[in-house]
């Protein structure tokens, strides 16, 4: 079984390949002889004489994973140069004996975060996603296929994600082939995004006690993936490729449910929990380290062009169902309770409620407090002083 974004289309695919080219064996791997410089028959597992490429390229809308075939207008570069490459990688279900032994003999145990250096742990947060990967295979065989193309076989963690995102967002008309040379060489051309998904990764580790493993999050959790494809759809579109932009932001608006428009500017450390139904406009601005739940919008008030979403500072929480409309500012620390809606600025590390929303404590002397909600994720401490604000 391959993982397939279409059964249908990779159906279709094979049996072109199949049909048109002599050069493939009927009884051998039913993939093109550029995939790997040696076929492997899966009745006697034996090698087979590599066969000249089918006259044909056939598009199979798979995973790309193990070793990068560069496509023949860079095929005079030197291999070790990856800038400028195109990658074609096409995924091979494994052998069985490659996932006992050394692979998988050791199980994975991550220390808590808080007694690591964090500095290395984001450094390590690759290593750390492979050793969960493997280990996540000893306990469960049947993800096998799924981890080891997602993964064990990418050589770097922006491969992986190109690879993932590329899966989860292809349709029929749009392969994740393309979708995948599009993202990792946006990817490999700006290190600081590399770095912005570790901090993410982290984050989501950090807030969120649903979240089992990196590699949990890495693969499974839609906030964490949809706020990645938006970095790749935000710098397109600052390269005035609004086209490609706004297609990824359709293509995360129906996969995901989440909208985030790719002018919108976001920052490192977000934890989008749950996601669903999450809508970010144009002109939005989030800070680092900021907390967001579902179906919360920064929206405009539809009155006015121009610079016309909220400004979320850093280390801001907004709990579920909060709508923050028009060009105000959330200011840092600052937290919004649930279902409030927020129609001016919000003073740093104060906490405002309702509908509309007031501040605890009143809006002449509102209370501050201490601790970042952002990282604490308290959405309750207030609830004492619930008689306060609410009529």
């Amino acid at each position: 079984m391959f993982p397939v974004t279409s059964r249908r289309h990779f159906s279709m695919s094979l049996y072109m390949l199949r049909s048109s080219s002599p050069h493939i064996n009927h009884h051998s791997f039913l993939l093109p002889s550029f995939v790997s410089s040696t076929t492997f028959s899966p009745i006697k597992d034996k090698p087979l004489s590599p066969p000249h490429p089918p006259p044909m390229a056939a598009c199979i809308d798979t995973c790309r994973t193990g070793k990068p075939q560069i496509s023949p207008r860079d095929s005079s570069k030197n291999h070790d140069d990856e800038s400028g490459f195109r990658y074609m990688n096409y995924f091979r279900y494994p052998d069985r004996a490659s996932f006992n032994g050394t692979q998988t003999k050791t199980l994975h145990t991550r220390p808590l975060v808080e007694d690591l250096d964090r500095d290395a742990e984001i450094d390590d947060v690759w290593a750390k996603i492979r050793e969960e990967a493997k280990s996540d295979i000893a306990k469960e065989p049947i993800v096998s296929g799924y981890y080891h193309a997602s993964i064990v076989s990418q050589r770097s963690l922006e491969a992986a994600l190109a690879n993932t995102l590329s899966v989860k967002l292809s349709n029929l008309n749009l392969p994740s082939n393309t979708l995948f040379d599009l993202f990792s060489g946006v990817l490999q051309e700006n290190p600081e995004m590399v770095e912005s998904v570790k901090q993410d990764l982290l984050a989501v580790k950090e807030r969120d006690p649903a979240c089992i493993s990196y590699v949990h999050c890495f693969l499974h959790f839609k906030g964490f993936l949809a706020c990645q494809a938006h970095r790749i759809a935000h710098e397109l579109w600052t390269q005035d490729r609004k086209i490609l932009a706004l297609l990824i932001q359709n293509r995360v608006s129906e996969a995901f449910a989440v909208d985030f428009h790719p002018g919108a500017k976001i920052g490192t450390g977000i934890l989008l929990d749950h996601a669903t139904a999450i809508v970010i406009g144009e002109t939005a601005v989030v800070g680092n380290n900021v907390s967001i739940l579902h179906n919360v919008t920064l929206g405009g008030t539809g009155k006015q062009c121009g610079d016309r979403h909220p400004k979320i500072g850093d280390g801001v929480l907004i709990g579920a169902g909060t709508c923050i409309l028009g060009n105000i500012t959330i200011g840092e620390g600052a937290k919004i309770g649930a279902g409030s809606v927020v129609l001016k600025d919000v003073p740093p590390r104060t906490t405002a409620v309702g509908n509309p929303a007031r501040l605890l404590g009143g809006k002449d002397n509102p209370k501050t407090h201490d601790k970042i909600p952002g990282l604490t994720m308290d959405q309750t401490s207030h609830i004492s002083e619930w008689s306060d604000y609410v009529i």
